[in-house]
């Protein structure tokens, strides 16, 4: 039997699990590492996935990608409130699908499948390598509240990366399934999941190892990405009136700020207080800055509360009160913290669950529906639902709605339509997704004409439209002329831009372009790896330089240069023996610069401590 995985392709991280037997795990890298992060870094025509390239957000930040879940089936459109906050060049071309959003690294563009296909390509690679066989299926889960675009481009991704995408599945469901395994429990859960760049709550009914989502609702544009935001702006606006210095223009300085800003909101669920420590630009010292979980609460309670709405709204399609609720499951990094935990406390009328650990239990879920899909598991069924209403054109620009959202899926829909003027040989079907009751209001899937109606007063042919839409979430459409018998079916394929031969070309050009043995990726890396530890080096070295003797500046210098010479080589040996000199030479710099920094921390709190 071929191995089919479950991946979690997260905004933040992503994770690639299997069913080991009857039990879900997910599948480490050769560290031990399980969690990978959803960042791709670009060196020349090098590119690097996960850690390595997270580290070069600091260095090299108009290189590296991240975050690009939340590019995934939009348009340009589609991204106005959030374009200043990606140091990326984004664009748009015009395809035979339609506009397609395009991410620019250097002379290159980028579509975010494209993108999305180099971090499954890792996930698969990871997996092939724990197996020691290839792996070409998978499952992959999305947000609840992903759109057809959406989806998609995520089947897209996945042919990209060589993966045949045997179900997308939502997020929340596959939280459940994790959770239902291991509990075996009958009732109705609520699942909270509050992900990088998504929201989605879902209520399921668990019952005889049927899984059925009774509601979803969601945020499309809320994660634990805002809070971080939230808080960098803070500390942004912070240097502004301190230092008088504006970095919102400075990609290499933005992205420290925002990792710090991620790091210590991560220490606060934890801790009740922390200190933010970040450099900045021009050897000025750094911004420190104490701060208390009370404080963080207060900046980010405003988003926190905007999930409460859509809970609420759940609950009301599912038609159930908070206390018929039997369970509640977290979902999401950002879920550890006790402001989260103690709203859907408040929402819910009872403690959440989180004993999974909420980053890996979606893949967790995952693998548990790969596991059926492949023929494992039999007393699992999942019965999922469509995330929005779906519905047809009606003159006067009106949506009427053949499938409303909610709908468990794998289902069918008909209903029958008429022409509005005399001798009308054909219909045009406008195939529509959204909530509004107004076409212009709502998402336009596909378009289709269907010829060869008989010619009758208007109001007496009857034009049957079937709506289908399989266990995948994709909708295929049927109009048949009753009288006539002509009929038409499209399968509805969302235009977000890329066609079928576009995508088999971006699938052939990643085949020519692999990497193609494990020297090439470990000397990609050893290079990355090199090129930060030089920009750290330059930068300690200044703000040392009065503090060491000049024989040990001579020591480091050549040690840099050192450094330098090996990264020009084809071999990563030379790279990694020049970074363990360097890191000898650098030892005793760094303690002194620690040093110094400690002692300015005391003194500034024997300040900060003295009453008014």
């Amino acid at each position: 039997m071929p191995k089919v995985v479950g991946i979690d392709l997260g905004t933040t991280n992503s994770l690639v699990a299997f069913m080991d037997r009857n039990e879900p795990r997910v599948i480490g890298d050769a560290a031990g590492g399980r969690i990978l992060p959803s960042v791709i870094a670009f060196s020349g025509k090098d590119l690097v996935v996960g850690e390595a390239a997270k580290k070069q957000l600091i260095v090299d930040a108009e290189r590296t990608v991240y975050s690009v879940k939340r590019l995934m089936g939009k348009r340009l459109s589609d991204l106005q409130e959030e374009i200043r906050y990606f140091p990326l060049h984004l664009g748009e071309r015009t395809t035979e699908g339609g506009a397609i959003l395009t991410v620019r690294i250097g002379d290159r563009e980028y579509t975010p499948p494209e993108l999305s296909a180099l971090i499954l390509g890792e996930l698969k690679a990871r997996a092939e390598g724990y197996f020691k066989e290839s792996v070409t299926q998978a499952v992959i889960t999305v947000p609840a509240y992903f759109n057809d675009s959406q989806r998609q481009a995520t089947k897209d991704a996945g042919r990209i990366a060589g993966l045949e995408v045997l179900r997308i599945i939502n997020e929340p469901t596959a939280a459940c399934l994790a959770y239902g395994l291991q509990e075996k429990k009958e009732g109705t859960i609520a699942v909270y999941d509050l992900g990088g760049g998504t929201f989605d709550v879902s209520i399921l009914k668990v019952k005889d190892g049927i899984f059925e989502v009774l509601a979803t609702n969601g945020i499309t544009h809320l994660g634990g990405d805002d809070l971080d935001r939230r808080f960098m702006e803070m500390i942004l606006g912070e240097i502004r009136s301190r230092h008088g210095l504006d970095l919102r223009d400075d990609p290499e300085a933005l992205q420290q700020i925002r990792l710090a800003a991620e790091r210590e909101k991560c220490r606060l669920s934890f801790e009740t207080a922390t200190e933010i420590v970040a450099p900045l630009p021009n050897d000025g010292k750094p911004y420190r800055r104490k701060i208390t979980r009370g404080e963080l609460e207060g900046l980010v309670r405003e988003l926190v509360e905007q999930t409460i709405a859509p809970c609420r709204n759940a609950l009301r399609d599912a038609k159930l009160t908070p206390e018929d609720i039997d369970e509640v499951v977290l979902v999401g990094g950002s879920t550890r913290m006790p402001l989260i935990q103690q709203t859907v406390q408040t929402v819910f009328k009872k403690a959440p669950h989180c004993e999974i650990n909420p980053d890996e239990v979606v893949a967790l879920g995952a693998a548990i529906q790969a596991d059926i899909l492949s023929g494992g598991l039999q007393n699992l069924l999942l019965l999922d639902v469509t995330p929005l209403s779906l519905g047809i054109e009606t003159m006067g620009g009106v949506v009427n709605v053949l499938i409303p959202r909610n709908t468990t899926i794998p289902t069918t829909a008909k209903e029958l339509f008429t022409t509005f003027v005399d001798g009308q040989t054909s219909v045009d079907i406008h195939i529509l997704q959204g909530e509004r009751e107004l076409v212009k209001d709502n998402r336009s899937l596909a378009r289709f004409q269907l010829r060869g109606v008989e010619p009758m007063p208007a109001g007496m042919p009857r034009i049957e439209v079937t709506f289908m839409i399989d266990a995948n979430g994709i909708l295929s459409v049927t109009a048949k002329d009753q009288r006539s018998g002509k009929a038409q079916t499209v399968e509805v394929k969302p235009s977000y831009g890329l066609t079928d031969s576009e995508v088999e070309g971006m699938i052939q050009e990643s085949i020519r372009h692999a990497r193609s043995d494990v020297a090439a990726r470990m000397l990609i890396e050893a290079r990355m790896e090199a090129k930060t530890l030089l920009h750290h080096v330059t930068r300690a070295l200044d703000q040392g330089r009065s503090l060491i003797g000049e024989e040990e500046k001579v020591r480091i210098r050549n040690a840099t240069e050192a450094l330098s010479h090996a990264m020009e080589g084809g071999e990563h040996q030379p790279i990694r023996q020049a970074m363990d000199v360097l890191d000898r030479e650098t030892h005793h710099l760094a303690e002194i610069l620690m040093d110094s920094s400690l002692q300015e921390a005391v003194q500034g709190r024997k300040i900060s401590d003295l009453p008014e």
